[in-house]
């Protein structure tokens, strides 16, 4: 074993056993003066410390750029921040109710899990394997190895089962009545297997006919009284930016390529593929390994990589391979039907050294003239001087900032971070080019008044009526197509009638606007049989049953102890995150991020 040093980090990060838990969230700090006793957030009386907050949030950044190679955004590092609070809360919940419930650990468990059920992370370590599978004669080697005890790693194992096993013993207890049924398991069949095909007629209004119907104000209030939660927004902001990008050229384009071509010649020489990726391969993750791809089927990767691996024969290296992501040198090492195992080294197209002097140049300018500026008229003559562009957008809280049909790094989370209407922004940057905001306006999101949604209330509310007001013409279709057909009620009565193709309960009917109530109908009326009008939010329809296929009864036998398997994981799952979130609901917690945040950034200003 070269090292254990990775190996600690592994336990510092990890919080949750499986795959149990999702994590979501939003915001960060107060008014008063941040220290290490400072409370992030208070859970049942629980204090959840800034500085473990923000030290799990830098776990999680540090893991994201060893990954990608690229440091984080503003974007990412607020939904690494909101990660990491809420991974904490549940931490929390969950040590308060396995307080509760008197779980506890000994220490032959901690032992014997240690010894025998090794954390996911390492099962996967290629140090730790034999011929690609996880070998464990050869982790329990490494474990009594004065490195793993000299390194620290036994008593971070200790530290981890410590933790994990009374969780796992909550979660079995939490889950010990899941079991599903045959009929569970058969109606879940049936819904993916179950086909039907249908002709239908809809009947939708018309803009004229919403805008003309009468909606009152007092059935407007009654709306928003009843739907007031269904009805909060997230925050929005308008902002104007501007971009320096980094341009690439054909010569830059052909420049990698001709890298490439010299990496691949060296490999042809004699060097091994594994040592030139990595020590020059920009994929970090699979470089660290070789770049090795692991073994998968066709669809893992982009068409022209998946098109130029499958031309491969097993041991021989590709020419330059272009994609999206750059150029590749691609390695097929074996071919087994459709499964490939594969190594590649990527080399991304950037800017000659030439051209990133001048964008770099020209973006340390564009900082000194504006960044961090409060007067919103430095932004605008920066644009002037530099000659650049400005484009105005609207940005949603917790979204990226869309402009021009590409997303901009770090501009949504700091207009939400604080920012005042007419202040600009530092310089942002990413592998695309550099950016630079102003904010104009921010409205924070929430529960809107009812003044700032009634027009939309009303237009829903008359498109509700416009829509039973086309019940009545439905049932004349309807009637006229049991006596006749469909095709022929609907000329005479001048309505169309149109077909779908084959869909399942799951697949449903993408082209056909809300349409659960159609679904259903296809699967319970008889073959050939007219429904009765069926009505939706925004249109009514008549359809008829055309065709429909049924699953196999002895098939999904054959498959049953494997779906249970699957299905019981997938009800485990969803009743451990069902728990989790009546713990939340019925937790007194006090979310303290932004004012932590905003005395941040009043200290740093």
């Amino acid at each position: 074993m070269r090292s254990t040093a990775k190996y600690i980090w592994i336990f510092v990060t990890v919080a949750f056993v499986g795959g149990f838990l999702l994590y979501e969230s939003s915001g960060l700090f107060g008014s008063t003066p941040i220290t290490t006793t400072s409370a992030v957030a208070t859970v049942n009386g629980q204090d959840i410390l800034v500085t473990q907050w923000q030290a799990l949030t830098q776990q999680l950044e540090q893991q994201q750029t060893q990954s990608s190679g690229q440091s984080v955004s503003l974007d990412e590092r607020q939904a690494f921040q909101n990660q990491a609070y809420n991974q904490l809360v549940d931490q929390a919940l969950l040590q308060q109710e396995i307080r509760r419930r008197g779980i506890t650990v000994t220490d032959d468990e901690i032992a014997n899990a240690a010894r025998f059920s090794p954390p996911p992370e390492l099962l996967q370590d290629p140090e730790l394997q034999t011929n690609g599978q996880f070998d464990l004669a050869k982790y329990q080697r490494f474990l009594t190895s004065a490195s793993a005890k000299q390194s620290g790693l036994l008593f971070q194992l200790e530290n981890y089962y410590r933790d994990a096993i009374p969780r796992q013993k909550l979660y079995q207890q939490i889950t010990a009545a899941v079991y599903p049924s045959d009929a569970l398991l058969w109606r879940s069949y049936r819904d993916q297997r179950d086909s039907a095909q249908i002709s239908y007629a809809m009947l939708q209004p018309s803009a004229q006919a919403i805008t003309a119907t009468r909606v009152s104000d007092d059935e407007v209030r009654a709306y928003y009284d009843a739907h007031k939660n269904e009805l909060e927004r997230p925050g929005q902001a308008v902002v104007t930016v501007t971009q320096i990008p980094r341009m690439i050229t054909a010569a830059d384009s052909a420049a990698v390529r001709a890298r490439a071509t010299a990496l691949r010649q060296r490999i042809v020489n004699g060097e091994k593929f594994e040592d030139v990726a990595k020590s020059e391969s920009s994929d970090s993750a699979s470089a660290i390994s070789g770049g090795d791809l692991g073994k998968g089927v066709a669809g893992r990767f982009v068409p022209q990589f998946e098109t130029a691996a499958n031309a491969l024969a097993p041991g021989e290296i590709s020419q330059p391979v272009l994609s999206p992501f750059g150029y590749h040198i691609i390695r097929l090492d074996s071919r087994t039907g459709d499964t490939l195992a594969l190594h590649h080294i990527l080399l991304p197209i950037v800017q000659s050294d030439s051209a990133a002097d001048l964008t770099d140049r020209k973006a340390d300018q564009l900082s000194k003239l504006a960044a961090g500026a409060d007067r919103p008229a430095r932004f605008d003559s920066a644009i002037r001087t530099l000659g650049l562009k400005a484009t105005r957008g609207q940005v949603l809280e917790g979204q990226p900032l869309v402009a021009n049909g590409e997303p901009i790094p770090s501009v949504s989370a700091w207009a939400f971070g604080g920012a005042k209407p007419g202040e600009t922004s530092d310089l942002f940057d990413d592998a695309t080019g550099y950016y630079m905001a102003r904010l104009e306006s921010v409205t924070p999101g929430g529960i809107p008044s009812i003044d700032a949604v009634k027009n939309d209330i009303r237009m829903t509310l008359a498109r509700k009526k416009a829509v039973q007001n086309l019940v009545d013409p439905a049932r004349k279709l309807a009637t006229a197509a049991a006596g006749s057909s469909l095709e022929q009620a609907g000329r005479v009565l001048n309505t169309p009638v149109a077909t779908t193709g084959s869909f399942s309960r799951v697949t449903g009917l993408a082209q056909l606007p809300s349409s659960n109530r159609v679904i259903g109908a296809a699967f319970a009326l008889p073959v050939g049989q007219v429904s009765a009008p069926i009505v939706t939010d925004r249109a009514v329809y008549v359809i008829r049953v055309d065709q429909r296929n049924e699953a196999d009864r002895k098939v999904f036998e054959s498959l049953k102890p494997a779906l249970r398997q699957q299905a019981a994981q997938s009800m485990q799952q969803g009743r451990v995150q069902q728990y989790l979130a009546g713990l939340r609901e019925s937790a007194k917690i006090n979310d303290r991020r932004k004012d932590i945040q905003s005395s941040l950034r009043t200290a740093n200003s």
